[in-house]
């Protein structure tokens, strides 16, 4: 039962020194500090439930992601929780579409940033009053519900409303069985833990015996700064791995489009499934030809966890620019975004194998890609979820991963709420682990 007039909106710079070990770097990112602009929404309601979101950054910037979820903030107090969710729709294009807000996004960059912290603590808000995981929500939901979340603006030439409730309806049949399957088995995942661009070969080789050991069978590792390390380290890692298990690699946008072709044509021997992100974000034909000229080769393309919006997985998919689709929960504005994003490679027949790690976006992210196995995609072929083992100690209601799979979550929300310990400690920058790091 939705109750509750949102009384109060608080967000706080949580930044965590990662950059300290190397973890996270890659070609374009070589010292990121995960962090995170952290909302809490509480409301009037008796029962005392707080609703929690975020949004992934990289330390510097954070404070301006922090600026931006406050001039968002009229937009949710002393709203209603019933009336958001009854229009999430309406709710969700106000907030997109503030008539002077917009001029400094439109749906991307800082402001959608913001957007997706705040509407990820609406989610999880609305799942603990009804007291389901989100995933089970969505599951759970009526489609025409679901579907009214959705703000189809943008993307009826690829994806009309109906269209996108046929695919809900087929995705009703065997749903029970598949539901069942992921308590039992869980969603097949990868680790990127292994190989950052910034780690030595010993770590590199610790890490990866490690992970055999733990029963992983595919790995993505990090390319793109300098072809003769690159080659040295790929060999290494599939050495370590074997020809049997699957290697992936990203290069985090470092290449132009006609270098990325030459240097994945070097680094084909060592079969990866697919290049991630080989050049800018925002180059739909750039990715296009890379793809084209790596069919022969075997190796997809894959991209999306630096996407826009729902405009530019659209381009993507309408191009043919990536074999693998990789959603992030808080790089779009939040579930609704993603639900149609989902919904758009279903139609296109595309995989969607979301990008995770950073903070919280494990947690995030498997609600979504259960959904998706569950009520949309039906399949596991292509499929899989990242994993990177970092930072989930500070989580309430950590993932959980057995035999190198995603367990579906089993406390109500979206698995956002952050331990206020590890909040406090790492609030920048007066948190006491700034406060040393700084004076230092």
């Amino acid at each position: 039962m939705v109750r509750g007039r949102i009384s109060r909106l608080s967000v706080r710079d949580v930044r965590f020194p990662t950059s300290l070990e190397r973890h996270g770097s890659d070609a374009m990112h070589t010292d990121p500090d995960y962090s995170a602009a952290y909302v809490i929404l509480e409301t009037d309601a008796e029962d005392g439930l707080k609703g929690y979101g975020l949004t992934f950054t990289l330390g510097k910037g954070t404070e301006v992601v922090v600026c931006a979820v406050n001039a968002l903030a009229h937009h949710v107090l002393n709203k209603d929780l019933r009336d958001i969710v009854g229009d999430f729709r309406g709710f969700y294009r106000q907030l997109t579409s503030d008539g002077q807000l917009r001029w400094i996004g439109p749906e991307k960059g800082v402001v959608h940033l913001a957007t997706a912290a705040v509407l990820n603590a609406v989610w999880d808000l609305w799942a603990k009053q009804e007291g389901k995981p989100l995933w089970k929500l969505l599951v759970d939901m009526d489609p025409r519900t679901l579907l009214s979340c959705i703000d189809f603006r943008y993307i009826t030439d690829v994806l009309t409303e109906e269209e996108a409730y046929e695919i809900l309806q087929k995705g009703q049949v065997g749903k029970k069985e598949r539901e069942g399957q992921m308590l039992m088995q869980g969603y097949p995942a990868y680790t990127t833990s292994c190989a950052w661009l910034g780690y030595s070969d010993d770590k590199l080789r610790q890490l990866c015996t490690e992970a055999l050991k733990d029963g992983w069978t595919r790995f993505k590792v990090k390319v793109g700064a300098d072809l003769q390390d690159d080659i040295r380290r790929c060999r290494l890692i599939r050495n370590m791995i074997g020809p049997e298990n699957m290697l992936m690699m990203d290069a985090n946008q470092r290449w132009d489009v006609p270098e990325a072709v030459e240097w994945m044509a070097k680094l084909a021997e060592f079969k990866p499934l697919w290049i991630e992100e080989p050049t800018s974000p925002d180059d739909i034909l750039g990715h296009a030809t890379i793809a084209k000229a790596l069919v022969p080769l075997g190796i997809g393309v894959a991209t999306g966890e630096q996407c826009h919006n729902r405009v530019i997985f659209k381009q993507l998919l309408q191009a043919k620019a990536l074999q693998f689709l990789q959603i992030d929960s808080c790089r779009l504005g939040s579930v609704n975004e993603n639900l149609s994003v989902l919904l758009m490679a279903k139609k296109f027949e595309i995989p969607v194998c979301p990008h995770a790690g950073g903070v919280g976006l494990c947690e995030l992210v498997q609600h979504l890609i259960l959904f998706d196995f569950i009520s949309v995609s039906a399949s596991l072929k292509n499929r899989m979820c990242e994993y990177v083992d970092h930072l989930h100690e500070h989580f309430r209601y950590p993932v959980v991963i057995k035999k190198a799979s995603y367990m579906p979550p089993q406390d109500a929300g979206y698995s956002t709420e952050m331990k206020e310990e590890s909040v406090k400690k790492h609030q920048y920058p007066d948190g006491e682990v700034w406060k040393k790091l700084l004076a230092a």
